[in-house]
């Protein structure tokens, strides 16, 4: 761990030493402008009001090895987090999904960057978190062997395609897309797990087909092995779906509403500006992983980094991943979607 990784996030592999401690660039143009003009207003308001308040200290847990979680040391590196009167300790947490949901819920943390996929189905169990805005699209990928005749989702029928977790959002994910374009993930394609870095081996030695993972491990790993790029999470419509959520205590939306408005357009105004200024964003990732700046950079660039909905919208969308994971059996058929999105989503910003 380089030192800025030490003094910046503290590594916690589980709750116990955690509580101790592609889109064409005119549309991104428009819908970035159209985020900035809703966000940027308020933002201010919130800057002003807590100007001369003492910070309000936060726990926010994150995954510095995922990408898509740039906005989280971009917030904090460049000030957005004491623009908007708070003080914000990062936790790189390295525990299951439950554990860091439980970890918000108790209180032990009070906020969290993750996976909308992998959250949901925690989320239906109860855990007393709540979601107020996306925070960004894309960042998962679905690669195959050329040598295995991988083209496109279809030829994935009878295959075998490695992932890292039998949980993982990019499982889920592309279980949906395979579903809905005519291939049963359950009956017809096998799902076989291998440590992270060993997914791009298992297809070259044909242990596997294709493989299914986040950046930035998908980006290097498809150049490494030159897999072909059968989709990624922004494939169709789902290039106007966000992926990765902000979820923050619910009792502290309902106690201080006043600090979970304030982190969430914090977050916002990070993702913007990242949307903006890929490169420099890159370069504050760039402690936490052994990529290149410029690689890193080109990963943000093919995210949307401008997408981070909040409100009707971002509801919409939860109620959504519900529906699409009722198809491959992760979230229960007798779930009612709008009334579990009416009860995981709390609106901060309006």
């Amino acid at each position: 761990m380089s030192r800025a990784q030490a003094e910046g996030s503290r590594v916690v592999p589980g709750v116990a030493s955690a509580v101790r401690s592609a889109v064409p660039l005119s549309r991104r143009q428009v819908l970035h402008a159209a985020a900035v003009a809703g966000v940027a207003a308020p933002l201010a308001v919130s800057g002003i009001r807590r100007a001369h308040a003492a910070p309000a200290a936060l726990k926010l847990t994150w995954n510095a090895n995922a990408i898509c979680t740039v906005s989280v040391p971009v917030a904090a590196q460049r000030g957005h987090f004491e623009k908007h009167g708070l003080k914000v300790e990062l936790i790189n947490f390295g525990g299951s999904t439950d554990q860091l949901l439980e970890a918000i819920a108790t209180g032990k943390a009070d906020a969290g960057v993750g996976m909308a996929l992998r959250w949901l189905k925690p989320l239906e169990q109860g855990f007393d978190v709540k979601l107020t805005a996306g925070i960004h699209g894309g960042c998962m990928r679905l690669l195959g062997a050329r040598s295995a005749g991988i083209t496109d989702l279809k030829s994935l029928r009878g295959k075998t395609v490695a992932v890292s977790d039998m949980a993982a959002p990019d499982k889920n994910f592309f279980s949906i897309l395979l579903q809905q374009h005519g291939v049963d993930p359950i009956k017809e394609v096998e799902w076989r797990q291998y440590p992270a870095d060993l997914l791009g081996l298992a297809v070259q030695k044909g242990e596997a087909q294709a493989l299914a993972a986040g950046d930035p491990i998908a980006w290097l790993t498809q150049r490494k092995f030159d897999l072909v790029e059968v989709a990624t999470n922004l494939f169709g419509e789902y290039q106007h779906r966000s992926c990765c959520v902000l979820g923050v205590r619910g009792s502290l939306v309902k106690q201080d509403r006043a600090t979970a408005t304030a982190l969430t357009r914090a977050l916002l105004e990070a993702g913007a500006w990242t949307a903006d200024h890929p490169d420099e964003a890159a370069a504050v990732f760039s402690q936490y992983s052994t990529a290149s700046v410029a690689d890193l950079a080109a990963m943000l660039r093919s995210h949307t980094h401008h997408h981070h909905p909040a409100g009707p919208d971002f509801k919409g969308e939860i109620a959504r991943y519900a529906d699409e994971l009722k198809l491959v059996q992760v979230i229960k058929p007798s779930t009612n979607t709008e009334k579990f999105a009416d009860r995981v989503y709390a609106d901060v910003l309006s």
